[in-house]
């Protein structure tokens, strides 16, 4: 988490020793648990340590639409610091870890370090960016695409985390839960994924997927990593 923020802000090192600081509680999750329930009111926030976690909303019928998946250094609900209501759901997606800090704290923090604040400002800028781009991918991509482009984002991130290279990784979730992200039934979805390793453009080995043509790839996801503001992680890296 510190390293994130510190890719898009420079921070003090008084600034860094009192993010690294802050009180927290960690806590194992088991797969599936809730962490968030809508209509909780939090008195914390979550940070993920480890695994993987993910956000969604219940229609009134019952319909389960996925808005976010979450990786290690992932504030999970950062907005509960300023809003008193959850209005959605946050679940584990495999076995976590997560630090839960208090809200106040990061109230405080926030208010006394101008840099932090900023900091972790940005953070949620990023996921609202991330929001937005699933917004178009399920309402004006085709089911091709919007498989295509999920997997093409999944590599990416993962591999700016550190938890995965050469366009290989594995996949944290099922084919229904792909299905419940991308708006599509999960038959459907296993349609696609045969048809993307038909074309070349994928192996698939259960949840082990390798981009064989990234170039092919992201043409077909109509994926451009812009919204994933990575630019300074890469020139770290450089």
């Amino acid at each position: 988490m510190a390293r994130k923020i510190e890719r898009r802000v420079p921070l003090a090192p008084a600034d860094r020793e009192a993010l690294l600081g802050l009180p927290n509680l960690v806590r194992r999750i088991a797969a599936g648990a809730h962490i968030v329930r809508d209509g909780d009111r939090p008195d914390h926030c979550t940070l993920l340590l480890s695994g993987f976690a993910f956000r969604h909303k219940i229609t009134g019928n019952g319909g389960r639409q996925i808005i976010a998946v979450h990786m290690p250094g992932d504030f999970l609900d950062l907005q509960n610091s300023l809003l008193s209501v959850a209005d959605h759901n946050v679940q584990a997606l495999t076995a976590a870890e997560a630090a839960y800090i208090p809200r106040d704290s990061i109230r405080e923090l926030a208010y006394e370090r101008p840099a932090v604040a900023v900091g972790l400002w940005a953070d949620t800028l990023v996921d609202s960016a991330i929001f937005r781009e699933w917004v178009v991918n399920v309402g004006r991509r085709d089911a091709r695409a919007r498989v295509a482009h999920m997997l093409c984002e999944f590599s990416t991130r993962l591999e700016a985390a550190g938890l995965a290279r050469d366009r290989r990784y594995e996949l944290p979730m099922t084919q229904e839960q792909l299905a419940d992200a991308v708006g599509l039934t999960s038959v459907h979805v296993n349609r696609v994924l045969r048809q993307l390793g038909e074309e070349g453009l994928i192996d698939r080995q259960r949840r082990v997927i390798v981009i064989l043509d990234w170039a092919r790839m992201r043409d077909v996801g109509d994926f451009n990593d812009r919204y994933l503001h990575l630019e300074t992680q890469r020139a770290d890296r450089a």
